[in-house]
């Protein structure tokens, strides 16, 4: 059973930065795909980063060039580097995986596709 267990969350001023990371274990084999989500009170759950096997990433235009995903395979470690942060960022944030039905994960956003999801960790930002 995979399980998904994010950090580094926190309180920062609009501009600051934050790294966020997900530690991922029980994995069986290589097709498993990760990427990071939002939530704000009162709105839905939206796409915020995804990574594909080639290692490229898919983000949502609102955090492009702000947010970088990146994942550290010897870890197994998927990381949200956050910069430029803005009040409008504020949110819990959850790390969320799926396995592919094919051999390769295709970096999609859509929340439909995964099936398991870490505990989140809260994204405050102050203007």
């Amino acid at each position: 059973q995979v399980q998904l267990v994010e950090s580094g969350g926190g309180s920062v001023q609009s501009g600051g930065s934050l790294k966020l990371s997900c530690r991922f274990s029980g994995y069986t084999y290589s097709s498993y795909c990760l990427g990071w989500f939002r939530q704000a009170p009162g709105k839905e759950r939206e796409g915020v980063a995804a990574i594909d096997s080639d290692g490229s990433a898919t983000y949502r235009g609102s955090v492009e060039g702000r947010f970088t995903i990146s994942q550290d395979y010897a870890k197994d470690t998927l990381f949200l580097q956050m910069n430029s942060l803005k009040p409008e960022d504020t949110a819990m944030y959850y790390c969320a995986g799926y396995y592919s039905v094919g051999e390769l994960c295709p970096g999609t956003l859509s929340l439909s596709e995964y099936n398991t999801w870490g505990q989140g960790t809260q994204v405050t930002v102050s203007s």
